[in-house]
């Protein structure tokens, strides 16, 4: 068994978490073929943030930013909050924010999620947890690649009687898709609803740049920041 010193209170920053998933190989340097064929200098595999530190402080990071946005919205956290995991790896995410905005915020989210397949018997349907019904969905997710499965997921509340507020995705690639903008960019203008991100490819960027993790000498590479940085001049929107 693994014992470790915890926060009493973890925040979330985008350094802390860089640091923590290089260090759990979630995030890794190096090159990388993904479907499109392009070769990434870097690869984020987010079903290992299999530990309670990696998955507390993701759920901070999503947590913090929902607050941030009910508080831009009126200034109302008594406001009803319904949060939604993509399946399969949104599940573990968002059941562990509805805990962070409990524990964090004070806010009592509500929160639900989708099978891949329909269940037959017993309650039936694709949608587990809170009734979506009527109301205003958080999508929460991983990362947004050429937004396939996100849409998947917005028609699947849609047909429940649900609209989306928003998504929260982990990290944004900023990658350009078949045209000049970015999978997140097209969802955002076509649902007309703002799409964030808690870690994005200009945070990796900086992590290499500046002396943070300077005792890992394996993460910091100034060959891996030109080739970061020139991924990111060929690719990035």
């Amino acid at each position: 068994m693994s014992h470790v010193t915890r926060p009493q209170d973890p925040t979330f920053s985008s350094h802390q978490f860089i640091q923590l998933a290089l260090d759990n190989q979630v995030l890794k340097f190096g090159e990388f073929v993904l479907k499109s064929g392009r070769i990434s200098p870097y690869f984020f595999n987010a079903g290992l943030l299999a530990t309670g530190e990696m998955l507390s402080l993701l759920a901070r990071g999503y947590a913090d930013a929902l607050a941030e946005q009910m508080g831009a919205n009126n200034g109302d956290n008594e406001q009803e909050l319904v949060i939604f995991g993509a399946a399969y790896k949104g599940i573990p995410f968002v059941a562990a924010t509805a805990q962070a905005l409990w524990l964090h915020h004070g806010i009592n989210a509500k929160w639900g999620y989708n099978r891949k397949e329909a269940k037959t018997h017993g309650e039936g349907g694709n949608l587990v947890g809170a009734d979506v019904t009527g109301k205003a969905v958080w999508v929460l997710d991983d990362v947004i690649t050429a937004g396939t499965a996100m849409r998947e997921v917005v028609e699947i509340l849609e047909q429940a009687g649900a609209s989306v507020a928003g998504i929260i995705v982990a990290l944004d690639r900023k990658e350009k898709g078949q045209a000049e903008h970015s999978a997140i960019q097209e969802l955002a203008a076509t649902l007309e609803v703002p799409v964030r991100a808690l870690v994005d490819i200009d945070d990796l960027i900086s992590y290499l740049a500046d002396d943070h993790g300077a005792q890992n000498g394996q993460h910091k590479d100034a060959t891996q920041l030109a080739k970061m940085q020139h991924y990111r001049e060929q690719y990035g929107v």
